[in-house]
């Protein structure tokens, strides 16, 4: 299956071939309004969506204009139905907020998966974006996958016992969702689901002992950091699938001279959320360390062991669990070990 955004992607590199290093023209066209849904405030998982409205913004000398709505469109949970129809153009989702409304999309939120780096991860959610059966379980929702978010991988703060071994997360109460949750019940913890705005609350008041968010943005963002005494340094336990979305129909009217533009800016959009992810480490990192927490870093054996007791099991029932639903689980969890070993070949 051709995705509609990779036909487009012929017309943009034919378009700057003929520049021949000459700044890029103004592209033509009438004026178009998009609204595109997000939550939050702007932060460093918002640079992608920010960088594509700037670029349309100036490619078409202000024509094609897409205005971003922080959470001013609707809440994270409730933005797929509203894309759907056609409420919004775009959207920003976090599959774990509706894990049943894309099941197979989920593979994506499977815990301690290969995904080393963000150039890793880019490749490996665009090869899953591309399947077939998962494009066609977002096209139930009038749905086409543009990028990825990127969310970094998962640590965790806490204020307790510093878990330098597999042993202590034993009886732990922490703050972990999806598969990462899983993981961590099967390494011995007790996971809750904590809306992001009360994980200071709860941290603060004891009814969790850690916290585990995108490192290291979000633990920043949310000043988690601020009453914690440890930090996971190397644990990655996993990350959120959080696609950007695009209303089928909505780009059907698009005009065709516009189209072009989202693959133009897709590398702009990687290197862009890289960037401000670099940058929000190297500004929280200082202060976590300026607030004394301990850095705890595990040696590749105990990581293993966290993949092989926490991860695999969970891996195996998902496969199960949507093959039973008639899913392809296996194919898809073989495309993201497939992929992500291709992307440690090249790099």
């Amino acid at each position: 299956m051709t995705h509609p955004l990779r036909v487009a992607a012929v017309g943009a590199a034919l378009f700057f071939a003929s520049l021949s290093g000459a700044a890029a023209q103004t592209v033509e066209g009438p004026k178009v309004s998009w609204k595109l849904a997000t939550w939050g405030k702007p932060r460093a998982v918002t640079a992608g969506i920010e960088t594509l409205a700037r670029h349309v913004k100036e490619r078409t000398g202000g024509k094609f204009t897409i205005a971003i709505g922080y959470e001013s469109f609707g809440g994270p949970k409730e933005l797929l139905d509203i894309l759907s129809v056609g409420g919004l153009d775009m959207t920003m989702i976090c599959s774990s907020y509706h894990p049943d409304k894309q099941p197979a999309y989920t593979g994506l939120d499977l815990p301690f998966l290969p995904l080393p780096d963000f150039e890793t991860q880019w490749k490996v959610h665009d090869a899953y974006h591309k399947h077939p059966y998962i494009q066609q379980e977002m096209g139930k929702w009038n749905a086409l996958f543009y990028v990825s978010s990127l969310l970094p991988q998962y640590e965790f703060v806490g204020r307790g016992k510093p878990p330098k071994t597999l042993a202590d997360f034993k009886g732990m109460r922490v703050r972990a969702i999806g598969g990462i949750g899983e993981a961590m019940r099967n390494l011995g913890a007790v996971p809750t689901s904590v809306d992001a705005t009360e994980v200071y609350t709860s941290l603060e008041r004891g009814a969790v002992d850690a916290v585990s968010f995108p490192s290291t943005y979000a633990h920043g963002s949310y000043k988690t950091y601020e009453i914690s005494k440890w930090f996971t340094v190397n644990m990655a336990p996993g990350t959120q699938a959080c696609p950007v979305l695009i209303n089928k129909d909505a780009w059907a009217k698009l005009p065709d001279a516009y189209k072009p533009l989202f693959d133009e800016v897709r590398p702009q959009i990687k290197d862009n959320l890289i960037k401000a992810y670099g940058e929000s480490d190297a500004k929280y990192v200082p202060l976590f360390k300026q607030k004394g927490l301990e850095f705890i870093t595990y040696s590749d054996k105990d990581l293993e062991t966290f993949r092989q007791e926490g991860g695999r099991p969970v891996w195996d029932k998902w496969v199960k669990e949507m093959s039973a639903k008639g899913i392809p689980a296996q194919e898809l969890l073989d495309l993201i070990l497939k992929s992500a070993a291709e992307a440690a070949k090249k790099s």
